[in-house]
């Protein structure tokens, strides 16, 4: 299909709240194979809607290509039903923030009920990559980035590395 341009910040269009999706049709089907193809070509485990610039609550996730197996999920209106007190960390990046990561403590287990492309309805339980995936990327749909999980001086820090990278090629 298509490799679609990665939205990055500082640009605001990453802040804005996504909203469902209604209908289930082929241009939805179309868009999310772009998502994964753009995924796949960017290196990452996971990307929203959101960062390929519509709003609309869907999430292309292949936490184990890597390991030469790509077993896509693709999830229409993910929604975390429950999770675990539980934490754990995981240095995250993000391909909408470039090569800056950070350490993030989210809920070690989730449970998330998403449709996929076929209109059915599916709960499965997530831990390790796939809930850190999960959690990240519905965060994205909420105009949440990884780095505001951080602290004021490691988000401040994050920032000033992105635009002295812009200023430079500028």
């Amino acid at each position: 299909m298509a490799v679609l341009p990665l939205t990055k910040i500082p640009d605001p269009f990453l802040r804005e709240v996504s909203l469902p999706v209604e209908t289930i049709d082929g241009d939805i089907r179309g868009f999310a194979q772009d998502m994964l193809d753009t995924m796949y070509n960017s290196g990452g485990v996971g990307v929203a809607a959101v960062q390929v610039g519509k709003l609309l609550r869907i999430t292309a996730i292949d936490v184990n290509y890597r390991d030469g197996e790509r077993k896509p999920l693709i999830a229409i209106n993910p929604e975390i039903v429950a999770s675990s007190d539980e934490q754990s960390s995981y240095d995250e990046g993000c391909l909408s923030v470039g090569p800056y990561r950070g350490s993030v403590s989210r809920p070690a287990r989730i449970t998330v009920s998403y449709t996929d492309l076929e209109g059915e309805k599916h709960q499965i339980e997530a831990d390790g990559i796939l809930a850190i995936c999960f959690q990240h990327e519905i965060d994205h749909m909420d105009g949440v980035l990884f780095f505001d999980h951080l602290t004021k001086e490691q988000r401040q820090e994050i920032l000033d590395q992105v635009a002295a990278e812009q200023t430079s090629v500028a």
